[in-house]
């Protein structure tokens, strides 16, 4: 079985395309494209389930057509309309050039290089040039953190956490 912690949100299956079992894919990280794994996981009914690839092509920067195996009518998609997409975490080690999406962070704790926990990321601001965590505490608070690397001092991928060197007085604000 397949659980949420073991997965990141990818993008997000928006509507059928044409009559042969396509669907057309919005997605925010191409990981798909990137990494060598067969399958994409749909959310369907709170439960997460893994859809083979066929073959895709893109249709814009952050669109493509998919078509999955054993699904070949517009009915058989149907299920998939506006249903989440994730990606496994431990593909995400295979990256030829060592880029990660920062959605495959949502879920980490960070804790600071002094060893206090800042919350856990809750979410991902990019509205601007420079993206943003969006961490919550234990008391529900959220605050922003700069996503910039140069303040991430270690990945722990095994235990989902982030240490940061954060600038003095941050958490504060």
């Amino acid at each position: 079985m397949i659980k949420k912690e073991d997965v990141y949100h990818i993008g997000k299956i928006t509507k059928k395309h044409a009559l042969k079992g396509e669907v057309v894919f919005n997605f925010t990280d191409d990981i798909f494209d990137r990494v060598d794994c067969d399958y994409l996981i749909c959310e369907i009914e709170g439960i997460l389930v893994p859809f083979f690839i066929e073959e895709y092509k893109f249709r814009s920067e952050n669109s493509v057509l998919i078509k999955f195996t054993d699904m070949d009518t517009a009915d058989s998609v149907q299920q998939l309309i506006g249903t989440n997409v994730y990606f496994e975490k431990k593909f995400i080690t295979e990256t030829e050039d060592g880029d990660v999406s920062l959605n495959y962070f949502i879920g980490f704790s960070i804790k600071d290089t002094d060893g206090t926990s800042a919350g856990k990321i809750v979410g991902i601001d990019a509205q601007t040039d420079n993206w943003l965590f969006v961490i919550e505490n234990t008391e529900g608070k959220q605050s922003l953190i700069p996503a910039n690397e140069e303040l991430i001092v270690d990945i722990n991928h095994e235990t989902s956490t982030l240490t940061m060197n954060l600038p003095l007085g941050l958490m504060d604000l």
